[in-house]
């Protein structure tokens, strides 16, 4: 054999072995070093710099009662399992367009009305072509730009917290996306000083639920579950 055909085969070889070595780790390499790490599931920061340096004492129910409006620094969004190739990738989309409200009643621990808004037309990823997929094709965002959450189940805490103290709950309301609406339960987390207020949240969905087909391509697939996610700051009005 000529020493050309054998630098031929060579290369050959080399060139087969590198495409499977990057068939089986490309996917890895767009994980943890391209794409964008998934945003961090909603938690009460605990942030001074939000509501200020709690004062442990117990809050004034007058203090809480009435009307509550989602203010800036607010954000919601989804999070999902995509299979690339066979590795596993979170992805996590968020925009800061929400708007809501809060109704707290005299006795200052039930929440008795609640309304979220979110332009969902707006929720970015890291990856242009996914978010293009997720407006025109998933939530024909064209036809239904936003998602809201309406509660539907008074939410009675046990006492009045604390200030600063973070809270579990959880609510149930009618959740709309796509036109469709199913009743969810929100597992919520909440901390208040009197005048603002931290709002965690996330609400395990099922897309074929609110008619939306998780998209499987071949070489990418999304799970059939997901969670829509929100992290809210609210001022008294």
């Amino acid at each position: 054999m000529r020493k050309s055909q054998k630098v031929l085969i060579g290369v050959g070889v080399s060139v087969l072995a590198l495409a499977s070595v990057a068939a089986i780790a490309g996917p890895m390499l767009y994980r943890d070093f391209i794409a964008e790490p998934a945003a961090d599931a909603p938690a009460i920061s605990g942030s001074e710099q939000i509501l200020g340096a709690p004062s442990g004492d117990q809050l004034d129910p007058a203090a809480l009662a009435g009307d509550w409006s989602v203010t800036d620094g607010s954000e919601a969004g989804y999070r999902v399992d995509e299979v690339l190739n066979g590795t596993d990738v979170t992805v996590t989309g968020r925009t800061p367009k929400v708007t809501g409200t809060f109704r707290i009643s005299e006795d200052g621990r039930t929440l008795s009305a609640a309304t979220l808004t979110v332009d969902v037309a707006s929720i970015t990823t890291d990856s242009a072509p996914r978010d293009s997929y997720f407006r025109e094709q998933a939530l024909r965002t064209d036809t239904f730009p936003e998602a809201t959450f309406t509660l539907t189940e008074p939410v009675t805490l046990d006492e009045v917290p604390r200030s600063g103290d973070t809270v579990q709950t959880a609510a149930v309301g009618e959740l709309t996306i796509a036109g469709e609406t199913r009743v969810v339960t929100a597992e919520v987390q909440l901390r208040s000083n009197g005048e603002e207020a931290e709002i965690a949240g996330t609400v395990p969905i099922t897309f074929a639920d609110f008619g939306v087909e998780a998209p499987s391509l071949g070489f990418v697939s999304v799970q059939p579950t997901g969670q829509v996610e929100f992290q809210l700051v609210a001022a008294r009005d």
